[in-house]
């Protein structure tokens, strides 16, 4: 039987190389429209106290939290929007769901387009490995 590897090891370099090709613009676009559709909410650092609220978490990441018994997850963009997003368990999983979604999607796409150059093996008969 045919080994996938070097098949998988193939879509696994064009996914890595497409990706590269998005400006880092783009990639803090193309999240803060997930956060948003998944229900994070949109908090400006717009006064001194919220900026140095801000500067304390860790830039790009989530940090769960809990506040009032509550779990929020909190994602702070310094450098894109200025803000800090701030999630429920809900926007949390909703936002996990539609990153699962993007990535198949993109995988989908790769495949699609690798298929769309398959070697035609017809003229050559069966080939055994």
């Amino acid at each position: 039987m045919r080994s996938r590897f070097p098949s998988m090891l193939t879509l696994g370099v064009i996914t890595a190389s497409l990706a590269a090709c998005q400006t880092p613009q783009q990639a803090v676009q193309s999240k803060e429209n997930l956060l948003a559709a998944a229900g994070f909410t949109l908090q400006p650092a717009n006064s001194p106290k919220r900026i140095a609220a801000m500067n304390k978490l860790p830039p790009n990441k989530f940090v769960q939290q809990t506040s009032d018994g509550t779990v929020v997850y909190v994602y702070a963009d310094p450098a894109g929007c200025q803000c800090v997003y701030f999630g429920n368990q809900t926007a949390w999983s909703n936002y996990r769901a539609a990153v699962f979604a993007k990535q198949l999607a993109d995988e989908q796409q790769m495949t699609a387009m690798m298929n769309q150059d398959a070697f035609d093996f017809g003229p050559w008969g069966p080939v055994f490995w």
